[in-house]
């Protein structure tokens, strides 16, 4: 339960960071957007808090984790118009980013508060 709860915590939090990024522009964000942002990124914190999935070094998890759960707000991005970003720069940026956001989750998670993956336990019946 720590493990989830310092996880979805990181995750809500560099949500408001990735949203501080894209509300940085000249127009304002739609408030669909925002959230879309905000939740995107605390899923990747939900997900690194419940998974079991064993891939290795901790630092893998946070890496395929963050490139899972930004893939649908990657693929939105690219139909934003912004005159800064194209269509594939935005998808690979948000990529990209989602993936540092989920190594940087794991790091406060697994090494910061040394919540690490429990290992599974197989219960005899």
């Amino acid at each position: 339960m720590k493990r989830l709860i310092i996880a979805t915590l990181s995750g809500l939090l560099f949500g408001f960071v990735c949203y501080s990024f894209a509300a940085g522009g000249p127009e304002p964000l739609p408030g669909p957007i925002a959230l879309q942002i905000i939740l995107s990124r605390t899923l990747i914190g939900v997900a690194i808090g419940i998974s079991a999935l064993k891939l290795g070094h901790w630092s893998i998890h946070g890496l395929v984790w963050g490139l899972v759960f930004s893939l649908p707000l990657a693929i939105s991005g690219m139909m934003a118009e912004n005159p800064d970003f194209s269509g594939t720069m935005m998808l690979f940026s948000t990529l990209i980013l989602g993936m540092i956001y989920g190594l940087l989750i794991e790091v406060i998670t697994s090494v910061i508060f040394k919540a690490r993956q429990a290992l599974p336990t197989i219960q005899e019946t």
